[in-house]
């Protein structure tokens, strides 16, 4: 799954955990951030740390004093003297690590960009896998999917299309190739592709290939994108079980591409507004 979600990062995503990148100081997400839960790898979505190691050491990045063991490794940093730290399964530059500051009992700092994390609020997970699909408006599909035992983030944003960093507006009046879309990150202990896969399946209507209930046009159309074979294979095998039901999905089966995060009046949105889906409901559809 690893060059597939490298083909799904943003550019300023790929400057950090591809380009070895450093986020400017006291501007990353996580820095000022106290939650209880686990930081993953943004590439690879292993988990790294958790919330419990983590500390405020004042120096604009989020501070770790312990790694999820076996998650993290360390090399040389190309100036010869820091030790840079990369996740253990796929590499991803995460930052740098320090010792004998003494801001812990540890004696260890390890300083992360925010950018090489994804945080979940789940205190266990070790791994995880993530999937993008798009099936009408994004609120209605994220409102759902938050409600799936196993999902642990969803984010709502646009991929498909060919314009880097579009804007809600220029989706909406076309021409940019993008749909409304959502991405799942999953504990993959505890769901598996087929059965996320089902649930999409079940909470849209993927015989309609105009848009999705009352929201017609191509943004809104039917997609799941797949990060592997083994992604692909399933949701052409659910294709074709539904097609022996009756059902006849105009769902598209893409490589990832690019997905850009939406604005952020857009995340959550029903649980920001207090407002229900519109047009997704939950239909059970498989036997």
């Amino acid at each position: 799954m690893d060059a597939f979600k490298s083909a799904s990062l943003p550019d300023w995503v790929l400057a950090v955990v591809a380009d070895k990148g450093t986020e400017r100081p006291f501007s990353g997400e996580y820095d000022n951030f106290g939650d209880s839960g686990t930081y993953l790898c943004r590439r690879c979505g292993l988990a790294l740390f958790r919330s419990s190691t983590k500390f405020h050491s004042g120096c604009g990045w989020p501070s770790f004093d312990e790694e999820v063991e076996g998650s993290v490794v360390r090399q040389t940093d190309a100036d010869g003297q820091r030790s840079e730290i990369l996740c253990a399964r796929c590499h991803a530059h995460l930052g740098h690590v320090f010792s004998g500051e003494g801001f812990t009992p540890n004696n260890t700092r390890h300083c992360v960009n925010s950018l090489s994390l994804d945080f979940v609020p789940n205190l266990t997970v070790k791994d995880t896998r993530e999937a993008i699909f798009a099936g009408g408006c994004f609120w209605g599909v994220e409102a759902l999917f938050k409600k799936l035992p196993g999902v642990l983030k969803t984010e709502v944003g646009y991929s498909g299309g060919h314009k880097k960093h579009p804007t809600y507006e220029e989706v909406c009046a076309g021409g940019t190739g993008h749909y409304e879309a959502v991405r799942v990150v999953y504990d993959s202990s505890q769901l598996s592709d087929e059965a996320l896969m089902k649930f999409f399946f079940e909470i849209h209507h993927p015989e309609q290939g105009d848009g999705q209930g009352p929201d017609r046009g191509e943004q809104y159309r039917s997609v799941i994108f797949f990060y592997d074979d083994e992604q692909k294979q399933v949701a052409i095998k659910l294709i074709a079980e539904l097609a022996k039901l009756g059902i006849h999905a105009t769902t598209q089966v893409l490589p990832v591409s690019t997905f850009w995060p939406a604005e952020k009046y857009h995340q959550d949105y029903y649980a920001k507004t207090g407002h229900a889906p519109y047009c997704h409901v939950y239909e059970k559809k498989f036997k």
